[in-house]
């Protein structure tokens, strides 16, 4: 208001008027504006339209009365005579603002080669025909230089115009982002072409690569400009916490604080700057207005669109009246002048219309297309308003000497009387054009489901009436009297009629109506995304890639099923370059940090579709019921979620570490709320006083803002942890470990990761942490094996080192891989240092050998109860030449190194071999097994050993049905007073008994390769806790404060996904920890810190859970 008061003071200082007269001016035009509104809605008059004539009306009574309205008629000239740049510089930035921070970024990109061809070299040619046209037809011998500035003038669609139109008018969303993007892209366009020939008009030469240069600088100065103040306020935005009033100040001001910088301070397109940053923020920062705030937003920014254009169309009306009946009238000039203007308006609408016509093959063939019916509708919605009115203002409003007093009185007669008729004469049949070409009907769906909706609104009437029928206090209500002033739903008696049911009339009606139900359950999606995200349940990232998927799917609904995951494939999938990153010579650490990210990022985005599509198909049932369309749509939405449960079935699998600190982010989250909900609900009932309530509040708040600005991390644990759990390097004496680790570090692969190719020279050995590995093999057959994978506690490649052969298979990743590889060297050089050490290498050895072999008997064991089967079911013996040995009926046995032949056929047998008793089946827990005949197996009840041989031998009389271990007492661990799992316990983990007593007294297991194995069987058993070198009172292993205990999964199924949580898996947890808890300390609790303050680095570690999986983690193509 302050800058109106200067302008006022420059403009008239004789004036006797008060400047404060101005506000004035101001309250009248609000108040005409809300009567205008409000007397014309639910009419066809189009409200701006309304606004111009009765700014004409008031500028009239001031200049047709001399100046009779006393201090009213000083607040209008004060704002007629406010500087053009001035009023542009007030108005735009916030109308700009408003009008493209509100459109859809998905049309955007899909309409934005259209947008650009209407805003380039459409204004081009309509400069061009106006220009020409000025020139020779009309008979004022202006200049081509001063014709083709009026034609640049005049060639812009005025944005707040169109805008204010199709809000009104609700057109389709295609056509109204075509429309509105022209509109501000030429908008934009207009203003440096209007600059460009003001200042050739002025004296200044262009030369064509400077015209070029000044364009290109002007135009792509402005989008870097735009892109610039959104980056740098976005990143603000993310430091102010639940602080409404503040975002909202931002967006404002960094609308006109950018405006200016590029308008007077760079001299660049101001107008395209500010549709940049809306833009910008449309398409990054709406996702940074949750609940409450995002409304507030909305209202606030409807409500300064409202101000402006009521102000900007009545000040127009205004600057109209005084060109017609000010003291320089064109009326006392030019008597003919009424009658150009009626031709330069005909000549505008053919010139638009030859450019819509000319680029037609252009706009029809890039983004939605545009066929006849839209592009009659884009000629005659051509507006022009506020922002051509204000250039000729202020071209008139210049004193060189370039350009007459009487030729500037005419740009701003001809100006405004274009903006007149285009709004009178435009604007108000726009509506009419539309409804001529039937572009205002319902389709045949809509209206179904409209009648639909309107009988389940009678039903839901009715229903609240029961409710409402009888009071406490005042008795019964009388229907007849609710129905007759309930008039909405007079028309919705009758039968009820389902929106799917076809007649013989119906013309491909189901596709029809498969198209709109697709759209309705991708708007219920999208609207589950943005409650995610003000519950916390997504970030404001993954919501924007959420959002996107549901846009792209919505071009495609009448094309083919559901397809919105098919947009988020490339955000759960790892991209290639993450394996140049693996390949490259960065950091591990910070390697393994994106990593870590990208699979937190997956999961956010597969929980979210999940739930999402979960909640749509609850609603859409609820909504139609059991229609076969319906019932079409869920099952689409039900296949496409297959891949996304499987990709977090498998995460829950490997690195179930990922999902339970996702899952504690939201828990935590949600909480808050919760806390905060009820302290509001006290508030509203009166039990707090606002002092107590801003306490209470602003604690909670805390909580919030610590949890955004240091949430729980996933944190990779250390190499020194990963060694100490491994079973293989943690089984170990201290001394050995810490000669074959050395310095080596953790390793991540992602999938489809060669670790090492069979044939190749066994050059180390691969300890998998997390995740899980295929083989693949051309001598070993695998048709009996199901699922030829490794998952975590694997050891590979340690028989190949052991021997010195070459790799008996391919080991290729088949997951993200946590792991450590360690040289041949390192290995072969603890070998006969100790013949326990010795003994229990080939005993580890023989554990991957074994699935690799006889896969129809180990595959389905967990190395668990893998290692449980070496440590007290097993012998291993050395046999040299000339010795003979037999292979009892209930044993297996594992040819590890020498030659030996069957006694019976003097078959030559070489290592690596199974060896099988010479039945040709047996039985093993009353099922029949039989051993055919493979490449590395052989039958025979004694064997003739030819030279030095190792043989281990298991004995497998113990198996269930199921491939589990039935528990027998170990002569290798002492046994204690601990009682035996609980029925509860046992189809949770399995273990050995007195297993705690050997954890406990470490000092009974001497140093026998057996007890090294027990060791072993343990920390595999053991494998969801890591171990530090101090232990607690009791003897166990302090475990993780980041992470709980989680108990294996082995014996039982995957939990169905539910990102809202699951009882289940709760349930499942508890029992975990209890059961791995000792006497000792059952009365000490652990707190789980998740923080990610670095502090606290050093105890934070990953949980893991040994179990088989067939985990993918694919890989873009």
């Amino acid at each position: 208001m302050a800058s109106v008061v200067v302008a006022a003071e420059e403009v008239d200082p004789e004036s006797s008027s008060n400047p404060t007269d101005a506000v004035l001016f101001v309250g009248i035009s609000l108040v005409l504006g809300i009567a205008s509104r409000h007397l014309l809605r639910g009419t066809r008059v189009p409200y701006t339209v309304a606004l111009l004539v009765l700014g004409i009306a008031i500028g009239s009574l001031e200049y047709g009365t001399s100046h009779q309205l006393g201090k009213v008629g000083d607040g209008i000239r004060i704002w007629a005579n406010i500087d053009p740049d001035l009023l542009l510089a007030v108005f735009l930035p916030a109308l700009l603002f408003e009008s493209s921070f509100s459109m859809e970024v998905h049309q955007i990109k899909k309409c934005i080669a259209q947008m650009l061809i209407l805003a380039g070299p459409g204004v081009l040619i309509s400069t061009l025909i106006l220009g020409a046209a000025l020139k020779l037809i009309f008979p004022y011998n202006w200049s081509w230089k001063t014709s083709l500035l009026l034609g640049g003038l005049l060639s812009a669609t005025d944005p707040v115009a169109v805008v204010a139109l199709l809000k009104e008018l609700g057109a389709s969303k295609k056509l109204s982002t075509i429309i509105e993007g022209e509109s501000l892209m030429n908008d934009g366009t207009a203003i440096v072409v209007y600059t460009l020939f003001f200042r050739m008009v002025t004296g200044s030469t262009f030369s064509s690569g400077t015209i070029i240069k000044f364009l290109s600088q002007v135009s792509l100065g402005a989008v870097g400009m735009g892109i610039a103040f959104g980056l740098v306020s976005y990143l603000w935005l993310g430091y102010i916490f639940n602080d409404t009033v503040i975002e909202i100040t931002l967006t404002l001001a960094v609308s006109y604080l950018a405006y200016f910088t590029s308008q007077e301070a760079a001299d660049i397109s101001g107008v395209l700057t500010v549709m940049t940053l809306g833009m910008f923020y449309a398409a990054v920062a709406r996702t940074a207005f949750k609940g409450e705030g995002q409304q507030s937003l909305h209202h606030f920014w409807e409500m300064v669109s409202y101000i402006a254009n009521t102000l900007i169309f009545i000040l127009s009306g205004v600057v109209i009246a005084e060109g017609i009946l000010g003291g320089d009238s064109i009326l006392k000039h030019e008597k003919n002048a009424w009658g150009y203007l009626i031709l330069l308006y005909v000549l505008l609408q053919l010139s638009r219309a030859i450019v819509v016509g000319s680029l037609y093959p252009l706009l029809s063939y890039f983004g939605y297309g545009l066929d006849w019916k839209e592009a009659i509708v884009l000629v005659w919605s051509g507006l022009r308003g506020a922002v051509a009115l204000s250039l000729s203002l202020s071209q008139s409003s210049d004193t060189s000497s370039y350009i007459t007093r009487e030729t500037g009185t005419l740009f701003v007669f001809f100006t405004g009387g274009i903006v007149f008729l285009t709004l009178i004469i435009n604007g108000s049949t726009t509506q009419f054009v539309l409804r001529m070409l039937r572009m205002d009907k319902l389709s045949a769906a809509k209206t179904r489901i409209l009648e639909y909706t309107k009988y389940e609104m009678t039903s839901k009437a009715l229903e609240a009436f029961g409710d409402l029928v009888d009071d406490e206090e005042l008795g019964p209500a009388d229907w007849p009297t609710v129905k007759k002033y309930i008039t909405c739903l007079h028309d919705s008696e009758g039968e009820r009629i389902h929106p799917h049911t076809t007649s013989e009339n119906d013309n491909n009606v189901e596709h029809m109506h498969l198209s709109d139900i697709r759209i309705r359950f991708l708007n219920g999606v999208q609207a589950a995304y943005w409650v995610m995200l003000e519950e916390g349940r997504i970030t404001q990232f993954t919501a924007n890639i959420l959002m996107q998927s549901v846009d792209e799917a919505l071009d495609l609904v009448s094309l083919q099923p559901l397809c919105d995951w098919n947009g988020l494939k490339a955000n759960v999938h790892f991209p290639n370059y993450y394996k140049f990153l693996q390949a490259s010579r960065f950091p591990r650490k910070l390697v393994t940090y994106f990593t870590v990210e990208r699979l937190e990022s997956a999961c956010y985005i597969s929980a979210a579709f999940l739930r999402a599509h979960r909640i749509a198909r609850q609603q859409l049932h609820d909504f139609i019921g059991d229609s076969e369309i319906a019932l079409a749509i869920i099952n689409e939405s039900e296949t496409e979620g297959e891949e996304a449960k499987k990709f977090l079935e498998d995460v829950r699998t490997t690195f179930p570490q990922v999902l339970r600190v996702l899952k504690t982010r939201q828990v935590t989250y949600s909480v808050l709320n919760h806390v905060i909900e009820y302290v509001q609900d006290l508030e509203k009932s009166g039990l707090l006083e606002e002092k107590e309530l801003v306490h209470l509040h602003d604690a909670v708040q805390t909580d919030l803002k610590k949890l955004l600005r240091n949430p729980p991390l996933v944190k990779i644990p250390k190499a020194h942890d990963l060694v100490s759990a491994n079973p293989l390097l943690g089984a170990l004496p201290s001394a050995v470990r810490e000669k074959i680790v050395g310095s080596t570090k953790e390793t991540m692969k992602l999938r489809a990761v060669t670790l090492y190719r069979e044939e190749s020279k066994a050059n180390g050995v691969w300890l998998i942490s997390n995740g899980v590995v295929k083989w693949d093999s051309k001598k070993i057959k695998k048709r009996y094996s199901l699922h030829p994978t490794f998952a975590h506690g694997s050891t590979l490649g340690l028989y190949e080192v052991l021997t010195g052969k070459r790799y008996i298979c391919d080991i290729i990743t088949d997951s993200v891989v946590l792991g450590f590889f360690i040289e041949a060297e390192k290995i072969l050089s603890v070998l006969g240092t100790d013949d326990a050490v010795d003994d229990f290498l080939w005993q580890e050895s023989s554990i991957i050998l074994s699935k690799l072999l006889v896969p129809q008997i180990f595959e389905k064991m967990s190395m668990h109860d893998l290692r449980t089967l070496v440590a007290e079911r097993s012998s291993m013996r050395t046999y040299i030449s000339g010795e003979s040995f037999e292979l009892p009926q209930n044993m297996i046995g594992l040819l590890l190194e020498g030659f030996i032949k069957t006694q019976s056929t003097l078959e030559l047998i070489t290592a690596p071999a199974a060896l099988f008793p010479s039945y040709a089946d047996r039985r093993v827990s009353g099922k029949k097994i039989i051993y055919l005949s493979l490449c590395f197996c052989h039958h025979a009840s004694s064997y003739i050993v030819e030279t030095r041989t190792r043989v281990i031998m298991f004995e497998v009389s113990g198996f269930e049905g199921s491939g589990g271990l039935q528990r027998r007492a170990s002569s290798l661990i002492s046994h204690g007073d601990n009682p035996s799992p609980t029925r509860e316990h046992s189809g949770l983990m399995s273990w050995p008994q007195g297993s705690f007593k050997s954890r406990r007294h470490p000092s009974e297991i001497d140093h026998h390769g057996k007890n090294f194995s027990a060791r072993a069987m343990q920390l595999s058993m053991y494998g969801s806790m890591i171990s530090d070198e101090r232990e607690s009172p009791s003897g166990l292993p302090t475990h993780s404060r980041s992470y709980p205990r989680v108990p294996p999964t082995e014996g039982r199924g995957l939990i169905t996904v539910r990102s809202e949580g699951s009882a289940t898996v709760r349930k499942n947890v508890n029992v975990g920890t209890e059961s791995l808890v000792g006497p000792d300390d059952a009365n000490h609790s652990r707190e789980m810190d998740y923080s990610s303050d670095e502090s606290g680095g050093e105890d934070e570690h990953i949980v893991r859970i040994d179990s088989p999986s067939t985990l993918s983690f694919p890989r873009a193509p």
